[in-house]
């Protein structure tokens, strides 16, 4: 495939992001290019070389973004409303279509301060992005949406960590994602009382994610159509994470993507045992993002994304918790039902998961009380490398 450059993201203009500069790193030692991703968006080409001049030093993609943009977003963190947040350690480095023709992004981690940094150094550690590349494997094995790793360097840095044992090593990583957009830029816009940003911003979103809507003439229209997707987007990951056993940590409204994809791996964690008290940050010291609530969690994000629209669609809040309520539920437990998830492919993942694991028979007592264990379909571990997302 060739490499098919986008600037999309100009679309929205300068209100939604800031034109920064990378770090200049001492060094750019390549430690993963994952050439799978690569090859779905004409970069396997690239010797390790180029690899470093445009995934270490950043230099631009020929046909796209001519210099790097931190993106501006306010969002919930722990349920306390944040507006002074951003990309504070990364930015949009490239725009380009994959072998589907969807948009999608390079964003960084770990590339240097930027307008919304704060009190931050801008760095990751190599164990942050290492971490990250073992969440994004084992997920898209299991066939959950998820953002790719596509990228880590060492960059040469000494970094004190609180949380670790310093100093420690640091890198620069890259991750290929359908959107950076997030529930937070929506917040950021209804916050700051920007209607017609806020029109535009809808707008791109329902174009370049979700196939466009060329009958929906109207705002309302086009809120409910966003509603519709972000709440089927929402209950998909609440039930892969659930299914797979996985805890993501910081489940916070400006770490949620508005196409659905899982992404940004900080402090997440694997369940061993099937314990909805299970809490994958140390700092979630009231178990707000523990295994057993990540359901609850994404639907209370969703109702702030329909806070922040509603506005907009001449609609209340309390008419969006009904729309929410009625859907969000039940398009999560179908995905984890065998009634609703036998014809998926990740089927297979969750039903042997179910059948092998010691907590098997309470996440059918928990998730499906009216299912035996007898009325579960036999099957063998999944391949893993042959499992598609869900569609």
């Amino acid at each position: 495939m060739y490499l098919t450059p986008r600037a999309a993201i100009h679309e929205l203009g300068d209100g939604f992001y800031d034109a920064v500069a990378p770090a200049d790193f001492p060094q750019t030692i390549l430690r993963f290019r994952n050439d799978r991703a690569a090859a779905e968006v004409g970069l396997a080409g690239l010797d390790d070389a180029q690899w470093c001049t445009h995934f270490g030093r950043f230099a631009p993609l020929p046909g796209s973004l001519p210099q790097p943009l931190a993106l501006r977003y306010h969002g919930h963190q722990f349920r306390t409303y944040n507006p002074e947040l951003g990309d504070g350690r990364g930015f949009l480095l490239a725009q380009l279509e994959d072998t589907r023709g969807r948009l999608l992004d390079l964003g960084t981690k770990g590339s240097g301060q930027t307008p919304w940094s704060r009190s931050g150094d801008g760095r990751l550690t190599l164990k942050g992005g290492v971490r990250e590349i073992l969440a994004t494997e084992m997920l898209q094995a299991l066939g959950l949406n998820t953002s790719k790793t596509f990228s880590l360097i060492e960059t040469g840095e000494d970094l004190a960590r609180s949380d670790e044992p310093s100093p420690t090593r640091s890198a620069v990583m890259v991750r290929l994602s359908h959107s950076h957009i997030r529930y937070g830029s929506f917040q950021r816009l209804a916050a700051l009382d920007l209607p017609d940003d806020m029109r535009r911003l809808i707008d791109y979103v329902l174009r370049h994610y979700f196939g466009g809507a060329p009958d929906i003439a109207d705002t309302d229209a086009q809120v409910a159509a966003l509603i519709d997707h972000a709440v089927t987007g929402a209950a998909k990951q609440a039930a892969g994470m659930m299914a797979a056993g996985f805890v993501h940590g910081v489940l916070n409204t400006d770490n949620i993507n508005i196409t659905g994809e899982c992404f940004d791996y900080g402090p997440y964690r694997f369940a061993p045992v099937w314990d909805p008290d299970f809490t994958a940050a140390y700092f979630d010291h009231h178990g707000l993002y523990s295994f057993g609530r990540q359901a609850e969690a994404l639907q209370w994000n969703v109702f702030q994304l329909a806070g922040a629209l509603s506005p907009f669609a001449g609609a209340t809040l309390a008419v969006w918790r009904t729309v929410v309520d009625d859907y969000f539920m039940p398009q999560a437990d179908a995905r984890v039902s065998p009634a609703g998830a036998i014809a998926s492919p990740c089927w297979s993942v969750v039903a042997w998961r179910w059948r092998a694991a010691p907590w098997c028979s309470v996440v059918v007592r928990k998730v499906t009380p009216s299912i035996s264990m007898s009325s579960l379909p036999s099957c063998s571990p999944p391949t893993c490398p042959t499992i598609e997302p869900w569609p």
